[in-house]
C-alpha cells in the first residue's frame, strides 16, 4: 500500500490530497568542539577535533510533502503523544478541510486515544469511541490504529510494517540533514541548534526540494 501510494503521489497532489511523511528525530544534540576545526588546504584535508561539550539537546518532528519534496518541522524538548498531536494539528490546520494521508511508524505516540478523538471529531464521526483499556475504539493501540488508518476517513494514517520504518521518506530527509548540516555543526546552545536547523530546512525547501525517486515497488526482499 505504501509503495502504491508514493507511486500515486503526484496524482494525489493534482487532486488536491494532502500526502506527507511523518517521524521524530529525537536527541539532537547542541555539541560544541573544544577547539575550531581546521580547514581543508591544498595540501590537507579538513580535520575536526573529537572532544566536544554538550549544551542539550532537542527533538524534530517534521513532515515530507511526498508529491513536492518540501519539509516542515517543529522543534521541541520532549516528544509526547501531545506534541504529535500539536504537529499533526498545525499541519491539517493549513487545509482545515481538505483531505490528508500521513505515512508514519507504529510509535505509541502515534495512536495516542486524543488522536484518536481529535480525528474522529474533524471527520465528523458521532460514534462512541470506548473507554481506553476497556472496550470500542479506544480500548488498545491496535483498535485505534484500525481506527486512524480507515480509509473513508478524511484524514487517515498508513502504518509502516513494524521494523520497516525505512519505508518512510521522512527518514531519507533526516538522513540529508545529518549529512549536510548535523555532521559538521558546532553550537554553543540549544537555542543556536535549532536555528540552524530551521535556517537549514529553509534553505532545502528554497533550493533543493523536490520528490524522491522511489524505486522499490514493495515486493518481498532476498536475504
Amino acid at each position: 500500500m505504501i509503495c502504491g501510494l508514493y507511486k500515486d503521489s503526484i496524482r494525489l497532489k493534482s487532486e488536491g490530497i494532502h500526502f506527507e511523511s511523518v517521524d521524530e528525530k529525537s536527541g539532537i544534540q547542541a555539541i560544541q568542539r573544544a577547539d575550531p576545526d581546521i580547514l581543508v588546504t591544498c595540501n590537507h584535508a579538513e580535520k575536526h577535533e573529537h572532544e566536544y561539550i554538550r549544551h542539550g539537546t532537542t527533538t524534530l518532528i517534521a513532515s515530507f510533502e511526498v508529491g513536492s519534496g518540501q519539509v516542515h518541522g517543529n522543534l521541541l524538548p520532549t516528544r509526547t503523544s501531545e506534541d504529535f498531536l500539536a504537529f499533526i494539528k498545525s499541519r491539517v490546520a493549513t487545509d482545515p478541510k481538505g483531505q490528508w494521508i500521513f505515512i508514519l511508524d507504529q510509535l505509541n505516540t502515534h495512536k495516542s486515544p486524543e488522536m484518536v478523538m481529535w480525528i474522529a471529531e474533524q471527520c465528523e464521526i458521532r460514534d462512541n469511541l470506548g473507554v481506553e483499556r476497556k472496550r470500542g475504539v479506544l480500548e488498545s493501540m491496535k483498535s485505534r490504529r484500525n481506527f486512524l488508518s480507515d480509509e473513508t476517513h478524511r484524514i487517515r494514517f498508513v502504518y509502516t510494517p513494524k521494523h520497516s520504518s525505512w519505508l518512510n521518506q521522512i527518514e531519507i530527509w533526516f538522513s540529508i540533514l545529518s549529512k549536510r548540516l548535523l555532521k559538521r555543526l558546532s553550537t554553543t546552545s540549544v537555542g543556536e541548534l535549532c536555528t540552524k536547523i530551521n535556517d537549514f530546512i529553509s534553505f532545502f525547501n528554497e533550493t533543493m526540494a523536490k520528490p524522491f525517486k522511489w524505486t522499490y515497488e514493495g515486493k518481498a526482499l532476498k536475504a
